[in-house]
C-alpha cells in the first residue's frame, strides 16, 4: 500500500509539474506577444491573413510567401509569429468570399460554398457569416490547445504511419466524396474521377515521365487547382446570375437595410448548444487530419463536412447542401483545426503538413533554424510565441464577429454589375497570380464554361475538385507502397488501420452507388433470369 502511494504521489507530483512548465511557457509566450511591436505586427499580419484569405486567388500561402523576405529583418520569434497568424487567419477569411460570391477564397473553403452560399441566396447572409466566424475561431482554439498540449504524441502518430495508411486515409475521404451531391451518387463519382483524371496531368510522382502534356512545358507541373476551382465555382456562377439576373448577394430576409443591430457584440456562444456535436467533433477530427504531412486544411474540411452528415439527425443530414448553417459549421471547424494541426510535424519533425506550413519552413531555415524534435526545447520561447500568437488570433476571429458581419454585409449595397466585373477582374487576376502564365487563365476560362454546362445538367463540380485536390496527395503514397510491397495490394489490408479504412472505403463507395442504381440492377438481374430461362 505504502509504495502505490508512494507511486500514485510521484506520478501526481510529475503531471504536476509538466502542467506548471507548460503554463509557465505559455505566460512566456504572451508576455512576448503582447509587447508593443509585437501586437501591432500581430494585428497586422491578423488584418492582412484575413484579406488575402478572402481575395479568390490571393491566400495565405501567397501572402507568406512575400512576407518572408520582410521577415529577415524581424526576430525569429516575431517573424515566426506573424506568418502563423497569416496563415490560420487566411484559412477563416476564405469562407467569406464563398459565403457571398460562391467564390472559395482558398481550396479549404470549397465546402463552405456548399451551404454558406445557399443561406445567403435564401436570405440568411449575417446568419451564415456568424456561423463561419464562431465555428472558425473555435475550431481554431480547440486544434491549437490540442497542438499546444500534445504536439510530441501526435507527431510520434503521423511518423507512424505507413504510406499504406496514408493512402487508405484518402481513400476513404474519396469515398466519402458519394455522399456530395446526393441526388445522384453515380454523377458524383463520375465527376470525382474526372478530377482524379485531371490530377494526372504532369509529371508522373515516381518515375518524371511526362502525362498528358501534349509537349507544352508549362503543363510539365500539372494543372492547378487553384484555376480549376475559381473557373468551376466564381466563372460558372457568374454566367448563371447574367443568364437569370438574379442577385449574387442577397439582403436577409429578416433585414432590409444594411444594418446589423441583432448580431450581438458578444460571440454567439448559444451556437455551442445549436451545435452540441459539430463543432468540438470536428474540431478534434481536424486537428487529427492537420497532423498528416501534406494533408493540410482543404482534406480537413472535405472530412469535416461529410462526417458531419453522419453524426447529425436524418432530418439535418438530407438538409445538408440546401443551405443550412450546419452545413457552414461543420467544414469551418474542421478546416481551422486542421491549419493548427498542420504545425505539429512541422514544429516536431521538420515535416510540413500543408503547403503553407512548407513555406513557413523555410523562414525558419532563412532565419537558422532547423525544426525538429529538439526544436521545443532548444527554442523554447519561440515555440510558445508562435502557440500565443495562433490563441490569440482565433480569439481576435471569435470577438470580432459584430464587426466581420457588419462589414461583409456592406457588400450587398455594390450594384450587381460593378460586383460581377470586380469577381471576374479578381478571380483572372488570381488565376494568373499563380505562376504567372496566360495558360492558368486560359484553363479557369474553360473550366468555367464547362462546369457552367455540368451544372445545368445536375453534374456536382465540388466531386471534381476534390479529386483533383485529393488525387495528387493519393498518388506517391500508392506508388510507394506498392513498390514497397513488389506489387502486393493485400499491404493494403494486412495492417490494423489501412485494412480498416480500406474496408470502410469500400463500402462506402459500393452501397450508395447500389442503392442509387437498384433499379437498373433489378433490371439487368431479371433480363439476364429471363434470358437463361
Amino acid at each position: 500500500m505504502g509504495e502505490s502511494s508512494a507511486g500514485r504521489e510521484l506520478i501526481t507530483t510529475h503531471i504536476i509539474s509538466i502542467i506548471m512548465g507548460l503554463v509557465s511557457n505559455i505566460v512566456a509566450g504572451f508576455s512576448t506577444l503582447l509587447s508593443p511591436v509585437n501586437m501591432l505586427l500581430f494585428l497586422g499580419a491578423l488584418a492582412l491573413g484575413m484579406f488575402s484569405g478572402a481575395i479568390p486567388g490571393m491566400s495565405g500561402l501567397m501572402a507568406v510567401v512575400l512576407l518572408i523576405p520582410l521577415t529577415y529583418v524581424l526576430d525569429p520569434s516575431t517573424a515566426i509569429m506573424v506568418l502563423g497568424v497569416i496563415y490560420v487567419a487566411s484559412v477563416y477569411g476564405g469562407s467569406l468570399s464563398a459565403i457571398l460570391f460562391k467564390v472559395p477564397g482558398q481550396s479549404n473553403s470549397v465546402m463552405t460554398t456548399l451551404d454558406g452560399y445557399e443561406m445567403n441566396q435564401n436570405g440568411r447572409l449575417s446568419e451564415a457569416i456568424s456561423t463561419a466566424v464562431f465555428a472558425s475561431a473555435v475550431g481554431g482554439i480547440i486544434g491549437t490547445v490540442i497542438l499546444i498540449l500534445f504536439s510530441p504524441t501526435l507527431a510520434e502518430w503521423a511518423v507512424g504511419m505507413s504510406d499504406a495508411e496514408f493512402f487508405a486515409v484518402i481513400f476513404m475521404g474519396l469515398a466519402l466524396v458519394s455522399t456530395i451531391g446526393a441526388d445522384n451518387i453515380t454523377k458524383s463519382v463520375m465527376m470525382m474521377a474526372i478530377g482524379l483524371f485531371i490530377g494526372t496531368v504532369g509529371l508522373d510522382p515516381t518515375t518524371s515521365q511526362t502525362r498528358f502534356t501534349f509537349g507544352l512545358r508549362s503543363l510539365f507541373t500539372g494543372i492547378g487547382f487553384v484555376p480549376i476551382i475559381l473557373g468551376t465555382f466564381a466563372v460558372a456562377e457568374v454566367f448563371n446570375q447574367i443568364r437569370s439576373g438574379g442577385q449574387m448577394v442577397v439582403s436577409d430576409s429578416n433585414d432590409d437595410t444594411s444594418d446589423v443591430s441583432d448580431v450581438s457584440w458578444l460571440p454567439p456562444f448559444n451556437y455551442f448548444k445549436r451545435f452540441p456535436k459539430i463543432i468540438p467533433v470536428n474540431s478534434v477530427l481536424g486537428t487529427l487530419i492537420g497532423v498528416l504531412p501534406g494533408a493540410g486544411a482543404t482534406t480537413g474540411a472535405l472530412f469535416g463536412y461529410t462526417f458531419a452528415q453522419r453524426i447529425v439527425p436524418k432530418n439535418v443530414r438530407e438538409k445538408f447542401g440546401t443551405g443550412i448553417p450546419e452545413g457552414v459549421a461543420a467544414p469551418e471547424a474542421a478546416n481551422n483545426s486542421a491549419a493548427a494541426g498542420a504545425f505539429v510535424p512541422l514544429l516536431t519533425l521538420g515535416i510540413p503538413g500543408s503547403g503553407t506550413t512548407a513555406v513557413i519552413l523555410a523562414a525558419f531555415i532563412l532565419h537558422g533554424l532547423r525544426p525538429g524534435p529538439a526544436l521545443i526545447e532548444n527554442q523554447t520561447n519561440l515555440v510558445y510565441t508562435l502557440f500565443a500568437g495562433l490563441l490569440l488570433a482565433n480569439i481576435g476571429i471569435l470577438l470580432l464577429n459584430r464587426l466581420v458581419v457588419r462589414s461583409y454585409l456592406k457588400v450587398r449595397l455594390i450594384p450587381q454589375s460593378i460586383l460581377l466585373t470586380l469577381i471576374l477582374m479578381f478571380t483572372v487576376i488570381g488565376a494568373f497570380a499563380i505562376n504567372n502564365i496566360m495558360l492558368d487563365v486560359w484553363i479557369m476560362i474553360v473550366a468555367g464554361v464547362i462546369a457552367y454546362y455540368l451544372l445545368d445538367y445536375s453534374y456536382p463540380v465540388t466531386p471534381l475538385v476534390i479529386g483533383l485536390v485529393l488525387g495528387p496527395l493519393a498518388e506517391p503514397s500508392l506508388r510507394r507502397a506498392l513498390v514497397k510491397s513488389g506489387g502486393d495490394m493485400s499491404v493494403f489490408f494486412t495492417r490494423p488501420i489501412s485494412g480498416v479504412l480500406m474496408v470502410a472505403g469500400i463500402l462506402l463507395f459500393t452501397v450508395p452507388l447500389i442503392l442509387d442504381n437498384r433499379d437498373g440492377i433489378r433490371t439487368i438481374i431479371s433480363t439476364r433470369v429471363r434470358s437463361h430461362e
